[in-house]
Order: C-alpha cells, then sequence, then structure tokens
C-alpha cells in the first residue's frame, strides 16, 4: 500500500473507464507485469502503461520492488468501501426486514439518536418497531426503565412510549410495561 489515504471518488473515477477496469480485474487475479496484462487485456503495452499509471495515482495499484511487476492493493479497496459507504450505528439495522425498511431507519437516526418522530405512520411504524426490540419478551418493565430506554433515542420519550402502546408493540398496566409486538429474535 502506498501509505497515503486514497480517495473513493478517485478510485472510482480511475475504474470508470473499461479499460482501466479490466486491467484492475486482470491484476485481481495475479500480478503481472504490464506485457502479460497487454495481452490479457487485448490492449496495447503503451495504453495498459497509461492505464497502470492512472491506478497507481489512484492507490489501488502498487509496483513491486522489480518495478515491472504490479499487483492490485486489496487493502486500499477494502478502506476505499469502507469510507465510501453510509456509516453504520451500531444496530441501526437491526430489525430492518428489506432496503425501503433500512432507509426509513438511516433517515432518521443519526448518531445512535432519533432526530424526529415521523408523521408519516408508516414511517413512524418503522422507527417504532426498531425501538421494540429494545424491550426484551416476557419481561416486565417499570414506567422508569422504559424512559430510560427511550430517552437514549429521543428526547420526546412520552410520545414515543404512547405510540409504542398506540401501535400494540408495548402493552401497559398501572405503570409496567411489556413487549406485545413486533419482531422477535429466535435462537437457532
Amino acid at each position: 500500500m502506498t501509505g497515503q489515504p486514497v480517495a473513493p471518488d478517485d478510485v472510482l473515477r480511475a475504474l470508470a473507464d473499461p479499460e482501466r477496469l479490466a486491467v484492475a480485474g486482470a491484476l485481481a487475479v495475479s500480478p503481472r507485469a504490464a506485457e502479460e496484462l497487454a495481452s490479457a487485456c487485448s490492449l496495447p503495452v503503451a495504453k495498459v502503461r497509461r492505464h497502470l499509471a492512472r491506478l497507481t495515482s489512484a492507490g489501488i495499484v502498487a509496483v513491486d520492488d522489480d518495478r515491472r511487476t504490479y499487483r492490485l492493493d486489496a487493502d486500499a479497496l477494502r478502506s476505499v468501501a469502507r469510507a465510501a459507504a453510509p456509516a453504520r450505528d451500531p444496530g441501526l439495522a437491526l430489525g430492518a426486514v428489506d432496503d425501503a425498511e433500512e432507509a426509513v431507519l438511516r433517515q432518521w437516526f443519526v448518531g445512535g439518536r432519533l432526530t424526529g418522530i415521523p408523521a408519516k405512520r408508516s414511517k413512524r411504524l418503522v422507527i417504532l418497531t426498531r425501538l421494540a426490540l429494545e424491550f426484551d419478551v416476557g419481561v416486565r418493565y417499570p414506567e422508569r426503565e422504559v424512559v430510560e430506554v427511550l430517552q437514549r433515542f429521543h428526547p420526546d420519550h412520552a410520545s414515543l412510549r404512547r405510540y409504542l402502546v398506540d401501535e400494540g408493540l408495548l402493552s401497559r398496566d398501572h405503570g409496567v410495561y411489556w413487549r406485545s409486538g413486533g419482531p422477535v429474535a429466535l435462537d437457532s
């Protein structure tokens, strides 16, 4: 690896060219010299050298000590993939059944906190279903504990608590709450 941070946009621009992508793909199979790459990709050697220079400057191809053999830097690609991917807050996607639900969770949770309470019921249900996962099935919680859990996510714990009960995700009796709906994890 070059030791310099690799910028995701530089890598994407470098790989956007089909010929450069083919060169990178050939290097993914095994390290090779420019002449071998030219043969494998059916390209002139001079063009392959230009592509190698661009991929090297993007930080995803390195030259071995013999100064002839090129190799794909898989660690740099992994680093770029991590940097380009949206942040995943711990536990955020837990409970998302599909991409649409995960998109709602990403829209409304930042840094593990709820940025607001959606007015639209369908989105609010996704959020509430995720919050319901914070409560174990079969456990009875005094109101104080429910408030503590919900305050970790949003200051308006009273509205969240009321919505959870109204939607049948929590039940309440004389200040004691328990999980009565939502998904349940099954241990195998």
